[in-house]
């Protein structure tokens, strides 16, 4: 199906405005199929997140550099690191430099989740399995060029 018959519009200004609709919708697809899979888990898209950043961190980070590393700019991160928290995959710690932040690091706990999700990525990838690896590759460059 193409996006014309998914949001049931026939007609579009022009290629850049079919194109920004198609993303806009496409996101909103993915982020939906993200979610799905994610609920099991108890995880919320915007937590998957931030667990997989302090597990590429080997040293803790602040709920500040955090939120500069995530994909959902908007999030409320201390909110959500504190609900992390509370299930046990990440530790807060006052920072010892500056009293006024706080360091978090992901637990064992939380990294034995990942490990848990980890095992299950083909199902994730499947969610662009319409695409063989080098259309992914190409759709990704595109996408970078389109905020240069």
């Amino acid at each position: 199906m193409g996006i014309d018959k998914d949001i049931q519009q026939s007609h579009f200004r022009n290629d850049y405005q079919k194109a920004a609709i198609n993303l806009i919708f496409s996101a909103g697809w993915l982020q939906e199929k993200i979610r799905n899979f994610l609920e099991p888990f108890d995880l919320t898209p915007q937590q998957f997140n931030i667990l997989r950043i302090l597990r590429g961190h080997q040293c803790p980070l602040s709920t500040l550099q955090i939120r500069d590393r995530m994909l959902d700019k908007m999030s409320d991160t201390s909110r959500m690191v504190d609900r992390l928290i509370k299930k046990g995959f990440v530790e807060k710690k006052t920072c010892p430099s500056d009293k006024r932040l706080v360091d978090v690091t992901i637990s064992e706990k939380g990294l034995q989740l990942l490990e848990e999700i980890d095992r299950q990525e083909d199902a994730m990838d499947k969610f662009m399995g319409n695409l063989n690896l080098a259309d992914a590759g190409s759709l990704s460059n595109l996408l970078d060029k389109m905020r240069e």
